[in-house]
């Protein structure tokens, strides 16, 4: 046989046998993405329903104290504690106030079999002690509840929930909906249906990989698994940083309290830092948010400014001014709130006295990185 027909041969036999590791290559790719994707989704599951129980328990335990309001801001205070000592990360104030609204927004009925008229058809009252079973109520992940917290309107709402879990919304696609009043131009619209259908399809930046889905950062709290700095971490030690670079920006910004705590309605909050600018004379309230801007942010300032011109604004003093910072990992944004000014000259001094929001953002954007490489290099 020549040379010519060996390679021919040879070539004959590989052929053939690539074409099959390539196939078991792509169903083995494919087998773990499904089961990573599976794994975080039953995470997801058992995480929701956790957190709705101790909403539930949070609010039971509320109810039986007197005081209301000053006692279930004691009692948080002191979960937290204990919780965070015991199990470390995800039980700040913030996520027990956020398992509490949860409890409260989505409430599960023990007689859903009975109210549906037809023995059979209703839901069948949960087991409020099997996580399994509330799990089953809830269908999308922890972190889409928390995004639809921040939606006000009941109607709203319950729209958004319906669209996630029938498009199958990512939380990033859910946030830009929100972000974007998806809800309000849908209900403007006159061909409805075509507004949705566009909206099913999620831009390339909102597509989540398996791995990002296994790695959720919820879901590693959840779990107690550490592998970037958790929310709560990150936004203390952004915190640190911008009420240094504020007092080294020169000698406009005194610094009057970090985490103020105050009390709206039956609600407990706390301003991330609040400063005085003397050159202003007036209250700089900054609220910082590890993630992207959205109108939820605009609204919970602006209750932070009324809040501040009924409160601890002296007599002589200029109103408050609002500054949000958000940062995330590929964006950081700074904006302004200036409502309240009586005038439009008021607002213009506002305006050229206080750091450029531009400035401010990039300021914020490279403390994240630089804390979140010091995290990853620890961890290796």
């Amino acid at each position: 046989m020549t040379k010519a027909r060996k390679r021919s041969s040879a070539a004959a036999r590989i052929v053939p046998v690539e074409g099959r590791y390539g196939e078991a290559l792509s169903g083995m790719v494919e087998l773990l993405e499904s089961v990573r994707r599976s794994a975080a989704r039953a995470v997801n599951a058992v995480m929701t329903a956790t957190y709705w129980d101790m909403g539930r328990r949070i609010v039971e335990v509320e109810q039986g104290g007197k005081g209301r309001a000053q006692y279930g801001q004691e009692l948080l205070e002191r979960l937290s504690e204990d919780l965070t000592a015991r199990f470390g990360r995800g039980f700040s104030l913030r996520n027990l106030r956020s398992f509490r609204s949860f409890y409260l927004a989505w409430p599960i009925r023990q007689t859903l079999s009975a109210e549906s008229g037809s023995k059979g058809r209703g839901l069948a009252a949960p087991n409020l002690s099997d996580p399994a079973s509330i799990a089953r109520r809830f269908p999308l992940p922890w972190s889409h509840y928390v995004r639809l917290l921040s939606v006000g309107d009941m109607d709203a709402r319950a729209f958004y929930e319906a669209e996630a879990l029938r498009a199958g919304w990512s939380a990033r696609q859910l946030d830009r909906q929100i972000a974007t009043l998806f809800y309000e131009r849908t209900l403007l619209s006159r061909n409805k249906a075509a507004v949705l259908r566009k909206a099913d399809k999620p831009r390339p930046d909102e597509i989540v990989t398996p791995e990002e889905e296994i790695k959720d950062p919820l879901v590693l709290e959840f779990l107690g698994l550490k592998d970037e700095y958790s929310e709560s971490e990150l936004e203390e030690a952004l915190i640190g940083k911008l009420e240094h670079f504020l007092l080294e920006l020169g000698g406009d910004f005194t610094f009057v309290a970090r985490q103020r705590r105050l009390r709206i309605g039956d609600e407990w909050y706390r301003v991330d830092l609040l400063f005085f600018h003397r050159r202003l004379r007036c209250l700089v309230v900054i609220d910082l948010k590890v993630d992207k801007f959205t109108h939820a942010d605009a609204g919970q300032m602006h209750l932070y400014l009324n809040y501040a011109r009924e409160n601890w604004v002296l007599p002589g003093e200029n109103p408050p001014v609002g500054l949000i910072l958000c940062t995330r990992q590929d964006a950081a944004v700074a904006r302004y709130a200036l409502e309240g000014l009586p005038n439009k000259v008021l607002a213009a001094q506002y305006n050229l006295a206080l750091p450029d929001p531009k400035t401010l953002a990039h300021e914020m954007a490279r403390t994240r990185k630089l804390l979140e490489t010091r995290r990853k290099g620890a961890l290796e």
